[in-house]
């Protein structure tokens, strides 16, 4: 059984380095139908290419490693091929079907892709293979500035989970996954990525002083070096920024756009209780090119669900 899996993975590490981009037809399709085109031009293309090469090139000399296999997968997600990252993690599966980490990535861009069901199947697997395991850091595709990896597998298995949950309108799942989530949090972007995510799941359950409570530990003055979006959201949320603030996006790029655009809407739409104004702000964001981002997935959700 070695040998044939062997063999196997040989075959794939040829399949990858050959495996060409997709060109022409749309990457996905949102949620109102729209199709969703890999963007003309992608930030540090160049280093994403090489970047995608050499893990390539890693793993055609060790087609046995699940890390090499991994990395090919994630490298293809930072160039939006998320259909090809996914042929990885299927294919990675196919050899190591209890290494949790296959499923998480492949969920991930399961989100990307708007097929949440897939997601969310995912995600619980991976919560399954973790449980009564220790938990790991995960290394970084493109690290912050400071060089410091902020998430952990476990982290990232609930805090996707949450997302598949909320996404499809399940808060009572995604509140439970969030809790979970938590308890791995280690530290202030992890606390406020999640804390982020809770606060919008409770106040869409009316459960509105449990979601006050949830902004108490978050503070002007928090040790964040990647969610920087998250904090300023929750920081609007508790009357500490505005949203005119968040919305001035002469400099942002697509992400951030999303990102502070769809917790803008959030404001109007729960703080507020301005539904037109959401609204608004939820078009906004989805006539932007950052189509990839979390904010604009549930900006379409949410706008699904206002029709």
């Amino acid at each position: 059984m070695k040998r044939i899996a062997f063999i196997l993975a040989v075959a794939l590490a040829t399949a990858t380095i050959s495996l060409p981009a997709q060109t022409g037809k749309p990457e996905a399709m949102s949620l109102a139908g729209k199709p969703l085109m890999v963007p003309a031009t992608i930030a540090n293309q160049q280093k994403l290419d090489a970047d995608l090469a050499q893990a390539e090139k890693a793993f055609a000399a060790n087609p046995g490693d699940a890390e090499a296999l991994i990395w090919v997968g994630r490298r293809l997600g930072y160039l939006w091929r998320y259909n090809d990252a996914i042929a990885m993690f299927t294919r990675g599966i196919e050899l190591h079907p209890d290494n949790a980490k296959f499923y998480r990535h492949r969920g991930h861009r399961y989100l990307s892709l708007r097929q949440f069901a897939k997601a969310q199947a995912d995600f619980e697997k991976a919560a399954q293979l973790i449980k009564g395991q220790q938990d790991e850091i995960e290394p970084d595709g493109a690290p912050n500035p400071a060089g410091k990896p902020r998430g952990t597998l476990q982290f990232n298995i609930w805090y996707h989970l949450g997302l598949a949950y909320y996404l499809q309108g399940n808060y009572a799942k995604a509140h439970d996954a969030y809790v979970e989530c938590m308890k791995v949090s280690n530290n202030d972007d992890s606390v406020t990525a999640t804390s982020d995510w809770m606060w919008m799941t409770l106040m869409r359950m009316n459960r509105k002083a449990e979601a006050a409570k949830v902004l108490e530990r978050i503070t002007p003055k928090m040790d964040i070096l990647e969610n920087g979006s998250y904090h300023r959201r929750l920081l609007m949320y508790k009357g500490l920024d505005t949203p005119e603030a968040l919305l001035d996006t002469a400099k942002a790029d697509d992400t951030t756009i999303a990102t502070q655009g769809y917790g803008v809407g959030n404001y109007y739409y729960f703080v507020t209780g301005d539904l037109a104004k959401a609204r608004e702000v939820f078009l906004k964001v989805t006539s932007g090119g950052g189509w990839n981002a979390f904010g604009y997935i549930a900006a379409e959700a949410d706008l699904q669900r206002m029709k």
